[in-house]
């Protein structure tokens, strides 16, 4: 007979190993239907979604935020299952939290944080999660939101040119923003905004060449894909995507 902690780990090991595998999708067909059968908000035009997302910033700009102190009773509603009308891939960033920046509730926003809001080259979690919120939850727009002074991009063009070894994977990580560093090259004003702006434009173009499910609903015009960046001074995001 099997032991339970032996097949406690079983379960564990499997649900991982369909993780990597990019979440396989279709194991949660099933509760995500039920979801968005339950959820108008989630396939909502995408031009409406980012007018959505830009007027909650507006508040938030404006110190006229909706979105207060929360209690576990306020997210009841929520318990049965979620509806994202946006997807958004952002920086880890501790100061830059979308559901701040954008005043939006907990269960409007199916969020990705990655140091450097990096997409290409970031594997089959960060890819597979962002198939699931579009092909499971519905969601029909996507943001890529980078961030003024990011870290992540200041060292890629810190290290552009430099032969010493960064620890641990962080050398990686740093890697996948280096080609922005290249693409913003000559470009006039500050070269930190410039390469933010340009690792953004970067990844936005990277999410719509996503195949096979992101590419084809792009080509149809069925999901759209934008980038922007958060001033950490103002608030204010810019679309420059």
């Amino acid at each position: 007979m099997t032991s339970p902690s032996h097949s406690n780990r079983r379960d564990f090991l499997r649900w991982t190993g369909a993780a990597g595998a990019g979440l396989t999708i279709a194991t949660t067909t099933s509760l995500s239907r039920a979801q968005n059968d339950n959820a108008p908000d989630a396939k909502i035009d995408p031009k409406l979604a980012l007018g959505r997302l830009m007027e909650g910033n507006k508040r938030f700009v404006s110190g006229q935020s909706r979105r207060t102190g929360r209690s576990p009773a306020d997210f009841a509603t929520d318990a049965a299952g979620q509806a994202p009308f946006a997807a958004i891939i952002g920086c880890a960033d501790s100061r830059v939290s979308p559901e701040l920046v954008f005043d939006q509730d907990v269960g409007d926003l199916f969020v990705v944080r990655i140091a450097g809001n990096v997409f290409s080259g970031s594997g089959p979690l960060v890819k597979g999660s962002i198939e699931f919120a579009v092909a499971e939850l519905g969601v029909r727009f996507i943001m890529v939101l980078g961030h003024s002074k990011c870290g992540a991009v200041a060292a890629a063009i810190q290290h552009i040119e430099s032969t010493d070894a960064l620890p641990g994977s962080i050398g990686g990580l740093v890697e996948l923003v280096k080609p922005a560093v290249v693409a913003a090259k000559g470009q006039p004003g500050d070269k930190l905004d410039n390469v933010i702006k340009a690792n953004v434009q970067r990844c936005v173009a990277r999410v719509k060449g996503l195949d096979p499910i992101l590419s084809k609903m792009v080509d149809k015009g069925e999901l759209q894909v934008a980038g922007g960046v958060y001033e950490l001074s103002t608030g204010a995001v810019e679309i420059v995507a």
